[in-house]
């Protein structure tokens, strides 16, 4: 092992000690001198640990330089067409979950579901009323003018030689005749198609605290259907690590990205706004749900927002809120329609999130974006309040950020609130 020179051991120990003081914006800082000198440091139980830079291997997973270089659905077809690879159309078409076409072994198509059920009889009450009769009487006339499939109700051309056929059809003729009254109207009964219910994908911004991502993740994974999405911004203290583990312990319900940025807020260049923005084009589910890492949820929590996007309202949040009369205090609201939901937990309707542009670039920082997007909503927005079985844990965004930070970019987006509350 390289012996590590004093001046980077110093450079660790203030990395740590920045840590402990919740001061990121130093840590991270300090985490980049750590690198330029050829290092990488990392925190453990005993405090840090230093690694030569050059032999640390290099992750398993594609990291893009940007949040804006990740490519969207229309960029990543045109890449693989010009790749020529066969193979990376169908693996982007399991990234963004749309189906190959494949039926898997021992089931049907919906096709092919759709086509059984039409052909069983009395799936189309009603049939045998007097144009039936009418028809099985133009088909015994004109035999060779019945029409194709029609043996699955006893009619056929094949008379000679097949009596238990003929048989058959008298039997049906009979009973035809015997339900059909020219004094009687015939009622077809209208099937209703049961409607499925809208897909739902939980993006997740992953910007440090591996811990908090993982009991995330995987109360979302055990107590609803839903899928996630998670963007991954410099791999703070592992957690895109964390991330990739995931997404390969549950594949079919976790999809991860990762880039090299790390979040504004940590002394980076990946705003909030971007990077909501990336995760809302990624998606490809008809409800979008924000999240963050500090939410947890106790049950199931996302189903009940989910149906709450009925008519005309946009989106649904777990927690809602009203501004004050001068529009600088806004105060806890709900249930019911709201002017704004917070991040901590909200779907909101993908197609009209994407009318409304995303969510802010100039937004930074996560403090206030969420008021923002909620009042750019071409829709009514609602709260349920606090009977949703979530809650949250230390919530890091605030607590852990640097006051100065915090208020600075707080402050910033909420001038561009004022001016969307007189708009309106």
């Amino acid at each position: 092992m390289r012996e590590v020179p004093p001046h980077v051991t110093a450079l660790a120990e203030r990395w740590a000690r920045a840590r402990a003081d919740h001061d990121h914006v130093g840590a991270d800082a300090l985490r980049g001198e750590i690198e330029a000198q050829g290092w990488l440091v990392r925190d453990t139980d005993e405090g840090f640990d230093l690694t030569p830079k050059d032999l640390t291997p290099k992750p398993s997973f594609r990291v893009w330089a940007t949040v804006s270089s990740v490519p969207e659905r229309q960029e990543r077809s045109e890449s693989s067409e010009s790749s020529g690879d066969p193979g990376q159309e169908e693996r982007d078409a399991r990234a963004e979950g749309r189906a190959s076409g494949t039926v898997a072994p021992g089931k049907t198509s919906p096709e092919a579901d759709r086509a059984g059920k039409a052909a069983e009889p009395g799936v189309h009450p009603g049939r045998l009323g007097d144009l039936e009769s009418e028809r099985v009487a133009e088909t015994q006339a004109a035999p060779e003018q019945a029409p194709e499939g029609a043996e699955l109700v006893g009619r056929s051309r094949e008379k000679e030689g097949r009596p238990e056929r003929m048989l058959e059809a008298q039997l049906l003729w009979d009973g035809s005749l015997s339900v059909s009254r020219l004094d009687e109207e015939v009622t077809p009964v209208e099937v209703e198609e049961p409607v499925a219910p809208p897909t739902v994908t939980v993006a997740l911004v992953v910007d440090g605290w591996p811990d908090d991502l993982r009991e995330c993740v995987r109360a979302v994974i055990a107590r609803t259907d839903a899928k996630i999405i998670g963007l991954d911004l410099g791999n703070v203290d592992g957690a895109g690590d964390v991330l990739e583990e995931l997404a390969a312990e549950y594949p079919r319900r976790v999809e991860a990205w990762h880039v090299a940025e790390t979040a504004h807020w940590r002394g980076g260049s990946a705003g909030w706004g971007e990077s909501r923005t990336k995760l809302l084009r990624l998606d490809r589910s008809e409800v979008h749900v924000v999240m963050e890492t500090s939410t947890i949820l106790d049950g199931d929590a996302i189903t009940p927002l989910v149906r709450a996007l009925e008519d005309d309202v946009a989106a649904a949040g777990w927690k809602g809120v009203n501004p004050g009369e001068d529009g600088h205090d806004w105060h806890e609201a709900g249930p019911g329609e709201v002017r704004g939901v917070l991040g901590h937990l909200f779907a909101v309707r993908r197609d009209a999130a994407l009318a409304a542009g995303g969510f802010s670039r100039d937004a930074r920082y996560y403090r206030n974006a969420d008021l923002e997007f909620s009042l750019s909503l071409p829709g009514i927005v609602v709260a349920l309040g606090r009977d949703l079985p979530v809650h949250q844990e230390r919530h890091r965004g605030y607590h852990d950020v640097d006051p100065g930070y915090r208020d600075r970019e707080s402050r910033r987006t909420y001038d561009r609130v004022l001016g969307l509350l007189r708009a309106t």
